[in-house]
């Protein structure tokens, strides 16, 4: 009926004033503000069209990314799950709807990810990938989110070869279509200087981290996080250069972002505290140094619970900090933990693990009395944006 049906289109135009008034908080990194509204659009649509519909499926795969954001990841997966289960109720056909399962694939592999379940993410990967290149142009942007979603991947399995490749292919993508200055290039910039940061390459990185900030400084201003991020992934390649100044000052800038955007106990906040402990402890600077490494992992425990690979590095960074100072009976521990954990998640052969094996075996002879101390490795971890998701 007409006046049944003009009460529904006003129903629906409703909750699109909403959803885009919180989409507008969430680009601000207002994520509390973000949240309500998004609840509230998404009830109104629900009750005026049903819940099997794809503008259901958008909002919750917008809600489940805020969550994620404001570090509630356990609410985040029913989400996601429930959004592919309504795609697949109604049948994933036509462009927008192929869009959509791949997206919602995308977000559930990253989610899979920042939860250290890495064998669970790359199936969901790659089948997004195999839709978008059967049902979209080649050059489609969410081929290239999916490329950077799985490069992204491969570098936290210590696949760095196969990372890069799907990194370059989604950013000739991205510039073609998007252009060279908008926000999603800058991601996969932070995310190839991040790929050289993991395998030590300093000064190769740089120049990407500094491009990431540039783009996205220029798009959002100095305050906003995703400038944070790319701030602090900026940092850790000067830090690993030596070149401390200017990374603690990117360090302090991207902590105070995060701090009165996310408040006290978020994901960056803890990855940014273990890194500036490991530069203060890299000049010296041990009595700053300590409470930070506790400070993260804390925050890290708090949010993972005991067994996440992102635990075990500060773990990792813990224990070498101890060695440092002869406080071998107190590092053993830890570094006997963080190996466990790391063998667990990544597997026998990973750089991390690897790395965190020739640390244990240090300090269990040093604490041993057989041989004399071997200068260990104290790794400092670099930040994923976090649009990379």
């Amino acid at each position: 009926m007409p006046e049944q049906q003009a009460a529904i289109n006003d129903c629906i135009e409703k909750a699109v004033d909403i959803h885009a008034q919180a989409l507008d908080f969430w680009a601000k990194g207002q994520l509390e503000d973000a949240e309500a509204l998004t609840v509230q659009a998404l009830a109104i649509l629900e009750q005026c069209i049903g819940s099997e519909q794809p503008d259901v499926v958008n909002l919750l795969i917008h809600l489940a990314g805020i969550c994620v954001e404001m570090g509630r990841q356990a609410e985040a997966e029913p989400l996601y799950r429930r959004a592919l289960w309504i795609l697949e109720q109604i049948g994933a056909d036509g462009v927008e709807l192929v869009q959509l399962h791949i997206h919602a694939l995308n977000e559930l592999a990253s989610l899979h990810r920042y939860q250290g379940r890495y064998p669970a993410a790359e199936p969901l990967l790659l089948t997004a990938l195999t839709i978008g290149e059967r049902s979209l142009e080649k050059d489609h942007p969410l081929i290239a989110d999916t490329l950077n979603q799985l490069g992204i991947l491969y570098k936290y399995q210590g696949r760095f070869a196969e990372a890069q490749p799907l990194y370059h292919r989604a950013l000739v993508i991205l510039k073609e279509k998007l252009g060279t200055n908008h926000p999603r290039v800058a991601d996969i910039y932070h995310n190839l200087g991040g790929l050289e940061h993991a395998q030590g390459r300093y000064a190769e990185g740089e120049p990407y981290a500094r491009r990431s900030v540039a783009i996205r400084t220029q798009s959002f201003g100095p305050e906003h996080p995703d400038v944070a991020a790319d701030k602090a992934a900026l940092a850790a390649l000067l830090d690993g250069q030596g070149l401390y100044e200017e990374a603690e000052t990117l360090y302090r800038q991207a902590i105070d972002v995060f701090e009165a955007c996310f408040g006290a106990e978020h994901y960056e906040l803890g990855v940014n505290y273990n890194n500036l402990a490991a530069l203060y402890h890299a000049r010296g600077e041990d009595t700053q140094a300590e409470p930070l490494f506790w400070r993260a992992l804390n925050i890290k425990q708090k949010i993972f619970g005991g067994d996440h690979p992102d635990v075990a590095m500060t773990l990792n960074n813990l224990g070498v900090f101890y060695q440092s100072q002869g406080r071998d009976g107190e590092a053993e521990p830890l570094l006997r933990r963080a190996l466990s954990i790391f063998e667990a998640t990544l597997g026998s052969d990973h750089p991390h693990t690897i790395s965190c094996r020739q640390n244990h075996t240090q300090c269990r002879t040093a604490v041993m009395g057989k041989n004399s101390r071997v200068t260990p490795d104290l790794s400092v971890e670099l930040l994923v944006s976090v649009e990379a998701k």
